[in-house]
């Protein structure tokens, strides 16, 4: 991205690019300016919003939610209170495998997926920063986490820490707790 505009002044300069080319990268040029502002104005209100929201800050502070994830999981989720538990909160989103057990064997498939897509996406994309984070830090990550990435791919493991800030997210929803980052974060699974 911070190679875009300097390589459509490029084009514009060079006068072996055909005229019409120059001329539709230059339509082109404009159009991305023009989404750049509105993408700034739009995080502004955003930015401006979260800090106005106390939830959201708290929210913010857990590892790999953010501003963004805080505002959405603030002005996505119903009142967090109608979840009877963290877990309950976790399957709404869509961050729980399918349950196919039968005669008292568990069997879990795969992730329902059933709740929004784009709030599931930004705790599994946190999710997936906090790992890449975790191992590049050399052991300084909680040893859930690095138990979790012995036995499951790292998409796997995001998911399923995805899952568990989602836990952790409703936990301080409903108490109006703060996140407490212990020395290794995100460090139990009783958390939430």
């Amino acid at each position: 991205m911070a190679n875009l505009r300097p390589l459509l002044e490029r084009i514009q300069a060079d006068e072996s690019v055909p005229d019409l080319a120059r001329e539709l990268f230059a339509t082109q040029a404009e159009e991305y300016a023009q989404l750049e502002e509105q993408i700034a104005e739009i995080s502004a209100k955003l930015m401006a919003w979260h800090k106005a929201d106390e939830c959201s800050r708290r929210l913010a502070k857990i590892p790999g939610i953010g501003p963004i994830g805080a505002a959405l999981l603030m002005m996505k989720t119903p009142a967090p209170e109608l979840f009877r538990s963290g877990r309950q909160f976790a399957a709404w989103i869509g961050l729980t495998p399918k349950d196919h057990s039968t005669a008292g064997k568990v069997k879990l498939g795969v992730i329902t997926r059933a709740g929004d897509e784009a709030l599931r996406a930004v705790l599994v994309s946190g999710a997936t920063a906090v790992i890449r984070h975790a191992v590049g830090c050399n052991g300084r990550a909680s040893p859930w986490l690095i138990d979790l990435l012995k036995r499951k791919p790292p998409k796997l493991a995001a998911v399923a820490l995805a899952n568990k800030l989602a836990r952790i997210a409703w936990k301080l929803m409903v108490t109006g707790e703060t996140y407490a980052a212990t020395s290794a974060p995100i460090a139990s699974p009783a958390t939430a």
